[in-house]
């Protein structure tokens, strides 16, 4: 009887230990609104928040309201027959062109569609932007540079559509995460397409266009010990970094900073070890070794992928929201 007494106490201390890790991180974000909102640092007291409904998961496929105007399936390049296209959606009571938005989703290069953002294409549109979202080539499709061939000639194909669809091809910022947010940078950054021997559609001249990007928990540097091992990086280059060193470099969005770039926002969970926060602590350094605007905000013990939960979607809208308001609007 003893014996089981005390199992019974273990348990009801191991379980009232686990409920206050569990209720912690909404507690202390209740006591300190504004700040970036607390996680579980591990993946499955997450899932058990979730699972216990305290925390909620964010809705993938929203609705369109009436007052958005959905423009689907554009396609802004064809190669070797493969259509690739993107989303734009817009205000059905513009006056004038609005800044544009372009996100790019994630998947590690190899998986992910452009709907996944919806949840954000969605909520700035009606805030007022025009926003869309893009297709690219995946791993299946072919390595590197195919997918950052693709987003950049997206973004050239956005520089010439602006009156045809309503938006202001000076104020365009990239928004992605992970895979998206690297392909994003190396956009955003002035990546040029290295199978190019001239400027073409597919290459971006140094004139920075982009006016702002946002890296969420993106590869800055793939040239890392941790990622020359990573298989990710390694399939999405087709070659290992004994092999070719260069690529790794020329893959590596840091490699193209210099002080004309545009101003950045970088939002990173600090508990993320797919991509290790060190990666964005190197981009705020450099940024500000350059005097480039930037904002960071480490999101602390939220792993990868932390947007897709409710309270740190909406902390990363509030602050990609008071970003644009200060570099697009």
């Amino acid at each position: 009887m003893k014996i089981f007494k005390r199992i019974l106490a273990i348990l009801l201390f191991v379980a009232g230990i686990c409920f206050i890790l569990l209720i912690t991180p909404r507690l202390w974000s209740a006591l300190n609104p504004g700040k970036p909102p607390i996680g579980y640092h591990f993946v499955l007291p997450g899932y058990l928040a979730v699972g216990v409904g305290l925390e909620k998961v964010i809705n993938m496929t929203p609705e369109i309201p009436a007052d958005i105007e959905e423009i689907k399936d554009i396609e802004y390049k064809n190669i070797n027959g493969k259509s690739l296209q993107l989303n734009i959606y817009k205000p059905r009571n513009l006056t004038k062109p609005a800044p544009l938005l372009v996100f790019i989703h994630g998947g590690a290069w190899r998986s992910g569609k452009r709907t996944d953002y919806l949840v954000y294409t969605v909520a700035f549109a009606k805030k007022g932007y025009i926003t869309a979202t893009v297709s690219y080539r995946l791993l299946k499709d072919g390595p590197y540079p195919a997918c950052a061939e693709d987003v950049t000639d997206a973004v050239q194909w956005f520089f010439n559509h602006g009156n045809q669809y309503g938006y202001d091809p000076e104020r365009i910022a990239l928004i992605g995460g992970s895979a998206g947010a690297h392909l994003a940078l190396l956009a955003a950054y002035g990546w040029k397409n290295p199978l190019l021997k001239n400027d073409s559609i597919t290459t971006l001249n140094k004139a920075h266009r982009i006016k702002a990007v946002v890296d969420i928990y993106g590869p800055i540097d793939l040239t890392t010990e941790y990622s020359q091992n990573q298989p990710l990086v390694t399939s999405f280059l087709a070659h290992s970094y004994k092999d070719r060193p260069d690529l790794y470099k020329e893959a590596s969005p840091i490699q193209y900073l210099d002080k004309n770039d545009p101003p950045t926002m970088i939002l990173h969970g600090t508990s993320d070890d797919l991509v290790p926060i060190s990666q964005s602590d190197f981009l705020k350094a450099r940024l500000d070794s350059l005097g480039v605007p930037n904002v960071y905000y480490k999101v602390p013990f939220w792993p990868h992928a932390m947007d897709v939960v409710q309270r740190v979607n909406d902390f990363s809208q509030l602050k990609m929201n008071a970003f644009f308001e200060k570099y697009l609007k």
